[in-house]
């Protein structure tokens, strides 16, 4: 069936959040490792980076308030401000514990010790979302905890130069915890858009994305004042040994690159699923895994390959299994409503957009 123009527009917007979710999540990962590779120390700043650009939204809020229909269009209320803002505290917090983990543990391990955050992602949507445990989503989340609990057991190899045992630990239990966080997050979000009685458009998707961003830079921000970081910055811009013009671009870049990541994210989320938005970024984890090997020459041993390899058949279980979920759900929908799904929307499940307007007394469109 050939796609009409909102369709197309649908799926051009979709992949398009795809490609900013995995550009910007493998570039701002990188650019972590960099900076504490090359002499700095602060991680409060790298939790700070990651939300900071949150004022280059204002620029896809105003392409898709311009593009939407009057009619159409939705924004922010009150509710859901405080609703984003709660959840950008949690993400700062998240953000923190990941350049915690970041700062002391080799990328190609720390990128492993994260990959669960796809089990916490079910685990999570579960009770929140109603997303139900497959065959395939158990056999995941169990392939995933065996690949990070191998990392664990085979440390002692791994530790870079500088890194003490206990540091090298509680980085190792910061990126498990912020696996765990961000697990939460993404069905709390999802959660806010079920809940909600206000017609959810990309538009709205990006303001909430705005003041979670902000609320989040905010938290981070406390903890660099208290943290006295900002009053370092410039010492440590000179003592860097790649120069204070690199050391401040890759900063820049920093935050340009993790805002596109947030981007991609909740963009990905609004059109499909919070399952889906954590299925592609852990499909990352070994394109991640090559580039640390490449760039900062890590070592990469049998443990790192045999857990990147239950890693990937993880991801394969999940993802197979919820193919055929979605293919089950679309053979049992009239015929009616899945011509409908099939040219109007990406959305192949619950989330289709046609589906909800369909329904009589609500124009919410989760």
């Amino acid at each position: 069936m050939p796609l009409d123009k909102k369709s197309l527009g649908q799926w051009i917007l979709l992949i398009s959040n795809c490609l900013a979710l995995s550009i910007g999540g493998c570039v701002g990962t990188l650019l972590i490792r960099f900076y504490f590779l090359h002499g700095g120390n602060r991680i409060w700043l790298c939790a700070w980076l990651q939300t900071a650009g949150c004022p280059l939204l204002f620029l896809p809020i105003w392409i898709s308030s311009r593009t939407e229909k009057p009619s159409e269009s939705t924004h922010v209320t009150r509710n859901l401000c405080l609703a984003s803002a709660v959840i950008g505290v949690l993400m700062g917090l998240d953000n923190f514990l990941y350049a915690w983990g970041l700062a002391y543990l080799p990328l190609s391990t720390s990128s492993l010790v994260i990959a669960p955050q796809l089990a916490f992602n079910a685990f999570f949507a579960f009770f929140l979302v109603k997303q139900k445990f497959t065959p395939y989503s158990i056999n995941s989340i169990i392939l995933l905890t065996m690949a990070a609990a191998m990392l664990a057991f085979h440390s002692n190899g791994d530790r870079p130069k500088g890194v003490t045992k206990e540091q090298y630990w509680l980085g190792f239990f910061a990126a498990a915890l912020a696996a765990a966080l961000y697990g939460l997050i993404l069905p709390l979000l999802e959660l806010v858009y079920k809940k909600t009685t206000v017609r959810i458009t990309y538009t709205l998707v990006m303001e909430m994305q705005l003041v979670m961003s902000f609320s989040a830079t905010v938290f981070c921000t406390i903890g660099m004042l208290v943290n006295k970081d900002f009053q370092a910055l410039g010492k440590e811009a000179s003592l860097s040994d790649v120069g204070e013009f690199k050391y401040y671009m890759s900063l820049v870049w920093n935050a340009i690159s993790w805002q596109l990541f947030l981007i991609g994210v909740y963009g990905v989320i609004f059109l499909t699923s919070s399952l889906w938005s954590a299925v592609l970024m852990s499909s990352l984890t070994p394109v991640i895994e090559v580039l640390a090997v490449i760039l900062f020459h890590e070592k990469f041993t049998g443990e790192k390959g045999m857990a990147l390899a239950m890693a990937l058949w993880g991801f394969t279980s999940y993802f197979y299994g919820e193919y055929k979920t979605s293919i089950v759900q679309t053979s049992n929908m009239p015929e009616e409503y899945r011509q409908g799904s099939e040219s109007v929307t990406p959305k192949g499940e619950e989330l289709a957009l046609e589906l909800v307007v369909e329904e009589p007394k609500s124009d919410k469109t989760t």
